[in-house]
């Protein structure tokens, strides 16, 4: 399958990377953007290669990754719409799937939401299947989409809500990582050592997540009179349950 990506930005070169080192991902990938520059680098890195325009790119490729800003859908749009892309698959924060087919009718589109960690291919993505999608570009997408983590398909009223625990959530658990790592840092530890503890940590408690509910890692690791519990004490006298629920508020108002 050949890839189209409209658009350079972090989001789509983290799923350019993650499809590049899978098996059963893209036999090519090809890159646009107004940067041409970042585009060409994105290319060179990954050995894809370089399309003039978003016309241009939707008829070489299979599938068109649209990645540029939501106010720059008509823009795209326009140029996209008369060379009648194969499908597309949308990176647009807040633009459902009504909007997108308005702009692009008789495209099939499927509307995605991806996590950062599909660079690794350990993400999160969920998407939504528009009106014009049939089997086979759905089955496809799905199994594009699964070489890059854990893909489910969701009603698209549920993908805000997704997005606000599962597409900001790697920015939170990166920020607790900064702040355990300069607590360890004050405490005597070497930088780099302190950096690789709470790293290290944090990826086996995924793992443990997965085979495990919240509650039990929780309370396997504080049992009671200890120095975990202390901890958790202290973390909800600084309401940080309170703090977490405010940042989900945040960002769903933030694209509703």
């Amino acid at each position: 399958m050949k890839i189209g990506f409209a658009g350079a930005g972090r989001m789509t070169a983290a799923m350019a990377r993650g499809w590049a080192g899978a098996q059963g991902g893209p036999d090519t990938m090809v890159f646009c953007d107004l940067e041409r520059e970042r585009a060409a680098a994105l290319a060179e890195e990954l050995s894809g290669a370089v399309a003039d325009d978003l016309a241009s790119l939707a008829t070489e490729v299979d599938l068109v990754v649209l990645g540029v800003k939501p106010a720059a859908l008509e823009a795209a749009a326009a140029e996209l719409a008369p060379a009648q892309p194969k499908a597309i698959l949308s990176m647009l924060a807040a633009t459902k799937l009504e909007q997108l087919e308005a702009a692009l009718p008789g495209v099939p589109i499927v509307r995605v939401m991806p996590n950062q960690p599909v660079e690794v291919r350990r993400g999160v993505l969920v998407y939504a299947l528009g009106s014009e999608v049939g089997e086979e570009t759905a089955g496809g997408v799905s199994q594009l989409l699964s070489r890059l983590g854990t893909a489910i398909e969701l009603d698209e009223e549920r993908i805000d809500a997704a997005m606000a625990v599962m597409a900001c959530s790697p920015a939170y658990v990166a920020m607790v990582a900064e702040i355990l790592t300069e607590a360890g840092v004050r405490e005597g530890l070497d930088p780099e050592l302190a950096a690789r503890f709470v790293a290290e940590t944090l990826a086996g408690t995924g793992e443990l997540l997965a085979e495990r509910d919240a509650e039990s890692v929780r309370l396997s690791v504080a049992p009671p009179g200890g120095a975990t519990e202390a901890g958790l004490e202290a973390l909800e006298r600084a309401e940080l349950q309170a703090a977490f629920d405010a940042a989900v508020e945040a960002s769903l108002a933030r694209v509703r």
